[in-house]
């Protein structure tokens, strides 16, 4: 088990860039594996999450060179995926057993998908419900005290799919995501609603592969006989820049750019909020490659207020939220976060677990049901912080750890290789 030990930071200044966006990366590799010809994906995110997609794709039948600079998929097409002769293993990643149950479910065959501990303890009744509405056939695991839901290791009987009209109870990328994937298998359309968007790559990288999506109030995937090969380039991930933005947001003479991150709409609340909060971060350069928008981000110290985020804007932001508890330490008054319940059944119970670490630097932070309310601004004081084995909790609080005095330790690190390999040099550097 590892350790991240940092100290309070200097001005942060100059030009980064950050690794590849996990959302698209893991999309770009199963898009590929199903589509027709050989798929070239480059600025991709070799993370554990991103990896364990990769190695359920070969052990589906597909041909995936990987080197230093580059990917190559050789795509078997929609129905060129064999059944595997192991369970498929899912790793720490939550998108890719929801997605990969879409797909799986238009199959001809029988696949059997598992995760790490964290992953047998997500809910995948969410799923299941809509794809079953399909045709799909999904076993798993009941759990005490959590009567009526599925728990991993799931059994998909791939089988005869139709469309459906469905609607999202609760706004969620990897629930959309699974359903239109089914989609590309069943016969006649299928459509999603969402009360409030949320992140579009899903969509976006069907249409860059040749799909049909109509895209208003509602996604409605056309029926699809192919997808063909493309080039995909993958840019910076903003949620890994969510963290560099904040520190130097918060730590005082910082001007800092990154360069080559995505903007895609559905992923810049972050950019949003540190806006409303009277921070100062601007874009530039912006340009559209393979299907996403990217450009450059310069962010500068600046004195911060506190504010209240709910209602349509948490989709946009549901990963930044550790980090905007951080900025929220350090801005004058109160931040409330609500709507936020889905917080509740990420890596970890996030809500506790920002509160619980938080409150270890000094800050004054209430629990609630669906969020949490943070008084600041509060002059931090390093510990011994727990990341509960969640990548995005140990990045917070690294950060906070730069605006603290004194030695903040950070235990349980490994978690972080799966979202933004090379974090722990990048922190280190600021020191």
């Amino acid at each position: 088990m590892s350790q991240l030990l940092v100290q309070q930071a200097k001005a942060i200044t100059g030009e980064i860039t950050v690794p590849g966006d996990k959302s698209i990366s893991h999309r770009a590799i199963m898009i590929g594996s199903i589509a027709n010809g050989e798929t070239k994906i480059t600025g991709f995110l070799a993370s554990a999450d991103c990896l364990a997609t990769i190695d359920c794709f070969r052990k589906l039948g597909i041909e995936i060179k990987k080197n230093k600079t580059e990917i190559r998929v050789k795509g078997k097409g929609l129905r060129g995926l064999v059944r595997p002769r192991e369970r498929l293993y899912t790793g720490n990643s939550g998108t890719t057993i929801r997605l990969l149950a879409g797909i799986l479910a238009g199959q001809s065959f029988t696949a059997e998908i598992s995760g790490d501990e964290s992953i047998g303890r997500r809910p995948m009744g969410r799923i299941a419900k809509p794809l079953r509405s399909m045709g799909a056939d999904i076993q798993g695991r009941a759990m005490p005290g959590k009567e009526g839901e599925l728990f991993p290791p799931l059994i998909i009987n791939g089988g005869k799919l139709h469309g459906i009209n469905y609607e999202l109870p609760v706004a969620s990328a990897q629930v959309k995501s699974a359903v239109l994937l089914a989609g590309l298998y069943a016969e006649g359309e299928t459509t999603v609603r969402e009360k409030n968007f949320s992140r579009d790559h899903t969509e976006r990288m069907i249409e860059h592969f040749g799909g049909t999506i109509e895209r208003g109030g509602l996604v409605t995937l056309k029926p699809t006989q192919e997808l063909n090969a493309r080039e995909v380039d993958v840019p910076g991930d903003i949620s890994s820049a969510a963290f560099i933005l904040a520190a130097a947001t918060m730590v005082t003479g910082s001007e800092l750019r990154i360069r080559n991150v995505g903007l895609n709409p559905t992923r810049t609340g972050i950019l949003e909020i540190i806006h409303r909060m009277g921070g100062s971060v601007e874009v530039e350069n912006e340009i559209i490659i393979s299907g996403e928008p990217r450009g450059e981000i310069v962010a500068r110290s600046a004195r911060l207020h506190g504010i209240k985020i709910d209602g349509e804007i948490i989709p946009r932001i549901i990963d930044e939220i550790p980090i905007i508890a951080v900025l929220a330490s350090q801005a004058e008054g109160v931040t409330e976060i609500r709507d936020a319940r889905e917080l509740r059944v990420k890596e970890s119970d996030r809500i506790k677990t920002i509160a619980t670490e938080l409150r270890k630097f000094g800050v004054a932070v209430e629990e609630l049901d669906d969020g949490l309310r943070i008084s600041g601004p509060v002059k931090l004081k390093g510990g011994t912080i727990e990341s509960s084995g969640d990548h995005r909790i140990a990045m917070a609080m690294a950060i906070a750890g730069l605006c603290a005095t004194g030695r903040t330790v950070i235990e349980d690190t490994d978690c972080i290789e799966t979202s933004f390999p090379g974090f722990a040099e990048m922190v280190r550097q600021f020191i």
